[in-house]
């Protein structure tokens, strides 16, 4: 139900939600005097949120700084969440990446540097997917045919959310026979680093965030960035809203 709920929650809080509200409502209501009010408010956000320039910033602002691998120390675990393929399409032989697969390339390029000796890959299924196979399945295997042995990644399949990742992952882990005081390498996406770390650390397992697939880009002035609309823009938008509304429900409930 938790799932759903903040599934419900975010797409409520969506940019394009909120700008397709005033305008329907502004279009309904145009012969009172605050319609048009409401139909020119939407305009005005559809353009604030269109700008290339200012989505990017905010984006930027809100994403850790990335890692140089060089200056990792090693680990004995990397945990990489999933929520980076496409569960609408089914293969057997291959697996489908989304926007996200740095977080499949850059564990194994971690774990191909000695930085980590060993991966856990934690997700299942998300939200009604026609796809059978898990998330954590599909990177496990697109991992060994880069050449990880099999042996050395561990498989969490169950989790629907970023809280089930942290505690089913600690299950794994306890299960398998690791230390639970030791400190791990966390990887996920840029944007969601601070909820995952938070989740991870608040039922005991203590992490060094190893933040990919960033959004955003190096800060740039030129024409179309400052003036053209476009609709990856809002898309970027839709991401920090889902990520703060996530982060606030996350700590109303105590899971952060």
């Amino acid at each position: 139900m938790f799932f759903y709920l903040s599934q419900f929650l975010s797409f409520l809080a969506m940019p394009l939600t909120i700008i397709l509200i005033l305008l329907i409502a502004g279009f309904w209501l145009r012969k009172k005097k605050y319609g048009n009010k409401l139909m020119i408010g939407g305009i005005i956000l559809m353009l604030i949120f269109s700008n290339q320039f200012l989505a990017n910033l905010a984006m930027q602002t809100w994403e850790p700084d990335f890692k140089a691998f060089d200056t990792l120390p090693d680990y004995e675990i990397g945990i990489v969440l999933t929520g980076v393929t496409n569960l609408n399409k089914t293969a057997l032989d291959r697996t489908f990446f989304n926007k996200g697969a740095d977080r499949a390339t850059h564990t194994v390029q971690l774990y191909k540097l000695g930085k980590i000796k060993k991966i856990l890959i934690t997700g299942g299924q998300g939200l009604n997917p026609t796809n059978s196979n898990t998330e954590a399945e599909m990177l496990r295997d697109f991992m060994v045919m880069t050449g990880v042995p099999n042996e050395d990644i561990l498989v969490e399949n169950k989790a629907k959310n970023t809280r089930e990742n942290a505690a089913f992952s600690k299950d794994v882990l306890s299960k398998s026979g690791f230390n639970l005081d030791q400190r791990f390498l966390l990887i996920t996406s840029a944007f969601h680093m601070p909820r995952s770390k938070g989740c991870f650390e608040k039922v005991g397992l203590q992490t060094d965030s190893f933040p990919v697939d960033y959004y955003s880009e190096d800060i740039r002035f030129s024409i179309p960035q400052l003036l053209q609309p476009d609709p990856y823009s809002i898309f970027m938008w839709h991401k920090l809203f889902k990520e703060w509304i996530g982060i606030t429900v996350y700590w109303a409930v105590g899971y952060i």
